[in-house]
């Protein structure tokens, strides 16, 4: 078992999160490799542009209304929010999130503007929520509320509390075992989330690529299982072994290898993420607000 300290848990948690959802930024929704094309010497490689998208700015945003409100209520959270978009720091943004970000700054209430319907089952509540599982007190209900600024749907809610749920397992030293996902079923209420997740632990020796046939998009019923299973071969495979097959997957490669991030980071604290990960982010825009933000993270719950 590694042995961490409750900081070294969030900072790793959110450094860890942030490098694979710049990674996987620069893969985002590229199809894989077409085994039928012919090319006279090799097939032409495209610029891989690394950067920080929404997945990240949206959860350094969730970080800044914790340090301001430890019990994160939504008018504080969205202040945040509304300050990362009006100032351009939202990149990449989701359509369901884009859609409650106009709405609150048009004055909406932040209840009545998330995504309803068919199209509002989306990862977009789960990729920014990490931060909360690091409060002691957090409630379901505050979760849900927190979800429901911009997703509507008890999918995308379960999705989002999943990643609550992985993270409080290994900050509270429950995960002394293979499967993390073992010890998150039991607590959730039946949804096709969790039937993915009772899937996928029948699944545990399958590879990650095996497994994201079964769905890689940002649905959350295929993105939030698909990092979840990722994240929890960190005991058997290295950190960039993850993020490589993650990116081999395809889809939302952002945001699937930014929650599984954000779980690993969690596990193995700040200290443990390779070297040459961290350099790797150092030169992008909105680094040193990333840093500047890690640097404040408070040392208990």
């Amino acid at each position: 078992m590694i042995e961490n300290t409750f900081i070294n848990r969030f900072k790793g948690s959110i450094l860890l999160g942030a490098i694979g959802d710049a990674w996987g930024s620069a893969y985002e929704n590229q199809s894989l490799p077409d085994e039928k094309a012919f090319y006279l010497f090799k097939e032409p490689e495209k610029p891989k542009i690394w950067q920080f998208t929404d997945d990240t700015q949206l959860t350094l945003a969730t970080c800044e209304a914790i340090l301001e409100d430890p019990t994160v209520a939504p008018k504080t959270l969205i202040t945040y929010f509304l300050k990362y978009y009006n100032k351009n720091r939202i990149n990449g943004i989701g359509a369901a999130t884009l859609k409650a970000l106009q709405e609150l700054n048009a004055g909406a209430h932040w209840s009545q503007t998330g995504r309803k319907g068919e199209f509002s089952a989306g990862n977009g509540s789960a990729m920014r929520i990490a931060p909360l599982a690091f409060l002691n007190n957090i409630s379901r209900e505050r979760i849900r509320e927190i979800s429901y600024i911009t997703h509507q749907n008890e999918e995308a809610y379960v999705g989002a509390l999943v990643v609550v749920l992985a993270i409080k397992e290994i900050i509270n030293n429950n995960w002394n075992d293979t499967s993390l996902i073992k010890h998150i079923i039991p607590k959730l209420p039946d949804t096709n989330v969790k039937d993915r997740l009772i899937a996928l632990h029948e699944l545990e020796n399958t590879s990650i690529i095996d497994v994201g046939k079964l769905g890689n998009n940002g649905y959350v019923v295929n993105s939030i299982p698909l990092a979840i299973f990722a994240a929890q071969k960190v005991k058997t495979q290295s950190i960039t072994s993850i993020f490589e097959e993650l990116i081999t997957v395809g889809g939302d490669t952002d945001t699937n290898c930014s929650i599984a991030g954000q779980i690993m980071g969690t596990y193995v604290g700040i200290d443990k993420i390779p070297k040459i990960l961290k350099d790797n982010i150092k030169p992008l825009s909105g680094y040193n607000n990333l840093q500047n933000i890690i640097n404040k993270l408070p040392n208990t719950n």
